[in-house]
């Protein structure tokens, strides 16, 4: 007996996610395939919906989360309005407006008589230049950059609103840069417009497809970018498109008259027609190489709550912020990674459980590949032949494990083992195997994992058994059923499953025996063995055309020189449809040609001495009549079955025969 000992630790996030819940999770893929589809569609159904962990506890999946960042961006847009972004700057603007025409009018009655006339045509002046003002916010701050202030303090009001309004305007387009950037103080001008026309350049060879000197922009203007610049053209362009694409979000949800408002007031208080044509220029880029159709995304927000201007820039990040998480998590689907911003992000938006989920999901497909049961390929995440066998191995390890519970009939199951003979060959153990184990590979499997060392663990992937084998060979066709009716009443999970058990249950425990899995509807068609995972149904054909496969059947079994030969059908409906020449015929009721000609398929058959066992998964009359015909011609059995005991029947029929055989 073989002692183990469990060891717990605190999660910090390094150990690997899954563990075993990689196989649960693995599993559950695997009962989507059996519905039907391919592996990519099923891994993107399960993220979609999440998963119960070992604990029981609901994991949202990615449209959950999804749904959840909708709320979170649509509670914003009920809650605010963009309706007077300016009003507090209007506020300060009227203050600086009213303290000037209070300074000009003592500065007039203060002055001595001799001067009161001069001083009285100048603040004439002056009063009339500050009339004819535009009203809108932008217009004004323009007028007044080249107004000549009276009033001192008025002056120092404005100097102070303008700096304010260059840092906001500054952060919005170069957040996380130096504060030579973020104040653009004249004498820095010239340093910063060198830079942006090197940026530009750079750019511009990027789109010609010349190769940008990133390397010598970074050594020349590095020092822009704060204490963790950038380490590629890529990063560099990313963040500036993101920082870029809030003043752009804020733009479009103006109104129109707001946003020449907008306009004018970037104008003003940039302040430098070439520091804004270079800007300009930079947007211009950005968006060319932006994926998405424009920078910022126009937001419609019918909430009554007013934002002034920093607050709006605020909460343009915040949206833009649940965007790029939202398509951080649609990208998941193809497995890329959430970073840690956008992780943390999203714990802070939608919890600790949604960071979880999403950070598993995203490590999936890594651990699944890990495991060496898919691989990526061009239609997306594909499985490997070792992940088809494990899926074959669960839909037997399902079938056994209900039959340990619940036998029925009078068809004992041996759960220590199929075979009669113990072979030389050893394999690795699989789920239902006989555990004749081979100590010394066992051992050895182990220490070549791990090394020499004290003690020797072990792991189930270290064992290795010897084959059990029948001395009997025999060859087998099944026949799987893929009319319309099927998937419409439900059996078209049972008859995939069971077509994977049986694949299973013959390479693990009979190796020398041979098996072709034929789907048949208005035509029949092979399936090999690494198709059987993905095998799925076309709703829209008609036809259960059983003499085609029969056909079929009776060349694959005539390429084997082996006295034991049969073919399972699995069908809910008699036959529709034959063959005419290359053309298959379909007629519902069915004409009496299609009995004589699959009858004489069948006969075929019987001359053959391939032996034909049906499982009807219904008992209509029609059906019925017809397979006591072919029973009677053939000298098979013929079972009626429900869909939740085919799999029983079909794997517990052929070990059977196999006993049988082999006496």
């Amino acid at each position: 007996m073989i002692s183990r000992s469990n060891r717990y630790e605190r999660w910090d996030g390094s150990q690997e996610p899954f563990g075993r819940d990689a196989e649960d999770l693995f599993d559950r893929l695997a009962e989507d395939l059996f519905q039907g589809g391919d592996f990519d569609y099923a891994l993107h159904r399960l993220m979609s919906r999440g998963w119960r962990d070992r604990q029981g506890r609901k994991l949202p999946g990615f449209e959950e989360m999804l749904e959840r960042l909708r709320q979170k961006r649509l509670q914003q847009l009920k809650r605010y309005n963009l309706n007077d972004v300016f009003g507090n700057i209007r506020e300060r603007l009227n203050d600086i407006l009213r303290r000037e025409r209070q300074g000009i009018n003592e500065r007039l009655e203060q002055a001595p008589e001799s001067a009161k006339r001069v001083l009285q045509r100048i603040t004439k002046k002056k009063l009339q230049e500050l009339d004819r003002l535009p009203e809108d916010v932008g217009g004004a701050i323009r007028e007044l950059n080249d107004y000549e202030f009276m009033d001192e303090g008025a002056a120092q009001a404005f100097q102070k609103l303008m700096e304010e309004l260059k840092q906001q305007v500054s952060q919005t387009y170069f957040k996380n840069m130096t504060r030579t950037m973020q104040q653009l103080r004249p004498e820095q001008l010239g340093e910063i417009k060198e830079m942006l026309r090197a940026l530009n350049q750079m750019l511009r060879d990027r789109l010609e497809g010349k190769p940008p000197k990133f390397e010598q922009f970074m050594q020349r203007f590095g020092h822009f970018f704060g204490p963790n610049p950038p380490k590629t053209l890529d990063e560099l362009i990313q963040h500036l498109e993101r920082q870029m694409a809030q003043m752009e979000s804020l733009m479009q949800s103006l109104s129109p008259e707001m946003r020449q408002q907008m306009q004018d007031l970037l104008e003003s208080t940039l302040n430098d027609p070439e520091l804004q044509e270079q800007m300009a220029e930079l947007a211009a880029q950005l968006e060319l190489m932006s994926p998405r159709p424009g920078l910022g995304s126009r937001y419609a927000f019918y909430g009554s709550e007013s934002l002034p201007l920093q607050e709006a820039l605020s909460l343009m990040e915040r949206l833009q912020g649940i965007e790029d998480l939202e398509s951080a998590l649609r990208e998941g689907y193809q497995g890329r990674q959430l970073t840690p911003e956008q992780s943390a992000q999203l714990q802070q938006l939608l919890g600790s459980d949604a960071r979880q989920a999403a950070d598993q999901m995203s490590e999936l497909a890594s651990q699944l590949e890990k495991k060496g049961y898919v691989q990526r390929g061009r239609r997306g995440m594909e499985l490997t032949p070792r992940g088809m066998r494990r899926i074959g191995q669960k839909a037997l390890r399902d079938l056994y494990t209900r039959l340990k519970r619940d036998r029925f009939g009078d068809h004992p199951i041996s759960v220590r083992g199929l075979g009669s003979e113990r072979s030389d060959e050893t394999k690795v153990y699989e789920f239902g195997d006989a555990f004749n184990l081979n100590v010394e590979q066992t051992l050895m499997n182990a220490l070549r994992r791990e090394g020499p060392r004290e003690p020797i663990r072990l792991k189930t992937d270290d064992f290795e058994v010897y084959r059990s084998e029948f001395s009997a060979q025999s060859a087998t066709v099944l026949m799987i059923d893929m009319s319309r009716s099927m998937p419409l009443r439900g059996y078209f999970y049972a008859a995939k499953k069971v077509a994977l058990a049986l694949d299973a249950l013959i390479r693990s425990q009979f190796p020398r025996d041979f098996l072709q899995v034929i789907a048949f509807s208005d035509y029949a068609r092979p399936v090999k063995s690494h198709q059987l995972a993905e095998l799925t149904y076309n709703e829209s054909i008609y036809g259960t055309n059983i003499q085609h496969g029969l056909m079929l059947a009776r060349q694959f079994l005539n390429r084997h020189k082996t006295g034991n030969k049969q073919v399972i059908i699995v069908t809910d409906g008699e036959p529709t449809a034959h063959m005419e020449g290359q053309q298959a015929v379909f007629f519902y009721p069915p004409l009496p040609e299609t009995f004589q000609k699959t009858l004489l398929e069948v006969q075929r058959c019987t001359r053959e001495h391939i032996v034909i066992n049906t499982f009807m998964l219904d008992n209509d009359y029609h059906l019925v009549s017809f397979v006591k015909q072919m029973t009677r011609m053939n000298g098979g059995r013929a079972f009626f079955a429900s869909a939740d005991r085919l799999g029983d029947y079909v794997l517990l029929d052929y070990v059977d025969r196999k006993r049988k055989a082999s006496r």
